[in-house]
């Protein structure tokens, strides 16, 4: 928009062929991989993102398999580029060789029902991820795009076949490791864990075994239809039963927890060497598309937004839609965030000075930022930059909010974006930002829109003309607005095919 080399080329998009017809009518007939429905919600996927923020070198962390093996070809700050399919082998099995205690000190794993001891062999003997010919998301189905924008890292990653669609924003803080640990590690750990879900699914049925009783219902504010059966075809087919989306929403958990737990491990380990570590952290959006049903993972302030129609639209007039936030804001700002956290720590007059826990984070859910979390964290630091009585950890929560919301046919697009974007767009601004532009360039990019806007509205209030903005390099130009990161996903069943195309 600005200059052929100018930072908002920074786009990626992924459209769902029309080959398969018109039909508003989501079906779930199509012979597909074993153990897997076809049946996805979404015509075309675009992102677009605008760096803000200086980036230091990489860590060395895990002796330097983060920087020169796992982000290769998305550690730029100034792209987005189409990967292609990531191989069969696992980062958990390179991971696994760094880290030999790890695995077994999950802080969250799937709870086995002691009478089948068979499934428990089975599922949890081994941490190894599932091989090629196990995945269901394996390496010759998968289409992934992937990029880095400042401190922000993005993966979307589908598998059209499957009906799968998965994105993610790691908003990383106080430095990128973290953010870059995530963009290399949690795809394949949640791979892991669904792989995992999906058997564990098959042998509860094979033992006749009433899967209502794995649920927790007071764990998730929302309610389900469970109308329909856990699998039509054990060969084919499984049915998004009320279970098995409150199963799916514990394997994101224990993903996270499991990834949480491993970056701090490698943390510990090379603190002496950089005690930065410990004051690195991220906020973490996962939105994942299966079938119908839209699940959202969230720590911190990152936000998905769903954009559907108002009640109140009069037939014979244009349509306006109405803005859902599908995710929680965790920060001190948000009262209940707030009262959560003064709660939890009733012995510290200090948890939250100057409007910060501790005085030092905005956020009060994130990943890494152990020296909020762990005391010996805290002691690698010194002087000034030590918190001091650190009477009470952790401050900082990992437990992420977590929800599923039914696609209906009133639903017309999605928004994912990290905080910079809602620093300068209310959710209805966004929602009718990217409507207006959808409804008049069809086959036109409405994320990089979306940023465009954003920069055009922080040069405005900035003084600046466009173009002044944007000469301002990174680091210095975080003055004037954030590292942003957006995704567009549009829904809707009547436009997708087994075979995808790139759109830049």
């Amino acid at each position: 928009m600005i200059k052929p080399e100018g930072e908002l080329k920074v786009s990626f998009g992924y459209h769902c062929n029309c080959n398969r017809g018109s039909s508003d009518e989501v079906s779930s007939e199509y012979d597909i991989a074993p153990g897997m429905q076809r049946a996805s919600s979404f015509s075309c996927l675009s992102g677009a993102a605008i760096s803000a923020n200086a980036t230091l070198a990489n860590t060395n962390i895990c002796n330097g398999l983060i920087g020169a093996e796992i982000l290769p070809s998305l550690d730029s700050p100034n792209s987005f580029r189409k990967v292609s399919s990531s191989p069969s082998l696992s980062r958990l099995d390179i991971l696994s060789s760094s880290l030999p205690s790890s695995m077994s000190n999950l802080s969250c794993s799937p709870s086995t029902p002691s009478d089948l001891p068979d499934c428990d062999s089975y599922l949890f003997s081994s941490m190894s991820a599932p091989s090629k010919s196990e995945g269901f998301l394996n390496s010759m189905e998968v289409q992934v795009a992937g990029g880095a924008a400042g401190e922000d890292r993005v993966q979307a990653v589908c598998s059209e076949e499957n009906g799968w669609l998965f994105c993610a924003i790691y908003d990383g803080f106080n430095g990128r490791d973290a953010a870059d640990f995530l963009a290399g590690t949690l795809y394949d750990t949640i791979i892991f864990h669904f792989s995992s879900l999906l058997q564990k699914q098959k042998c509860i049925e094979s033992s006749d075994s009433t899967v209502s009783r794995f649920v927790n219902k007071e764990r998730y504010p929302f309610e389900l239809d469970a109308n329909k059966d856990l699998c039509n075809d054990t060969s084919k087919n499984i049915k998004s039963s009320e279970s098995f989306r409150h199963e799916l929403l514990d394997s994101l958990q224990c993903a996270l927890s499991q990834a949480e737990s491993d970056f701090l491990y490698m943390v510990e380990q090379e603190m002496e060497n950089r005690p930065d570590l410990v004051s690195i952290g991220s906020c973490v959006l996962i939105v994942l598309l299966h079938g119908e049903d839209l699940y959202t993972l969230n720590l911190g302030d990152s936000r998905a937004v769903l954009a559907t129609d108002r009640e109140d639209n009069d037939m014979n007039g244009s349509k306006k839609l109405k803005a859902i936030q599908l995710t929680e804001s965790h920060t001190v700002d948000d009262e209940a965030e707030r009262t959560r956290i003064l709660c939890e720590h009733p012995d510290d007059p200090m948890t939250i000075v100057g409007g910060k826990v501790k005085g030092k984070l905005k956020v009060t859910r994130a990943f890494g930022v152990g020296y909020l979390k762990r005391k010996i964290l805290n002691d690698a630091l010194m002087g000034i930059l030590r918190v001091q009585n650190l009477i009470s950890p952790p401050y900082v929560s990992t437990q992420p909010s977590l929800n599923v919301h039914r696609i209906s046919k009133g639903d017309h697009f999605a928004i994912v974006g990290s905080d910079g974007l809602f620093d300068f767009f209310s959710n209805d601004e966004a929602v009718e930002l990217v409507n207006s532009y959808i409804l008049g360039n069809p086959y036109g990019d409405p994320a990089k829109f979306l940023v465009e806007q954003l920069v055009i509205k922080a040069a405005n209030r900035a003084g600046f003309s466009m173009e002044e903005l944007m000469d301002i390099p990174a680091g210095r130009r975080r003055k004037y607005h954030d590292d942003v990161t957006v995704m567009v996903i549009i829904l809707g069943s009547n436009q997708r095919t087994t075979k995808a195309s790139t759109c830049i």
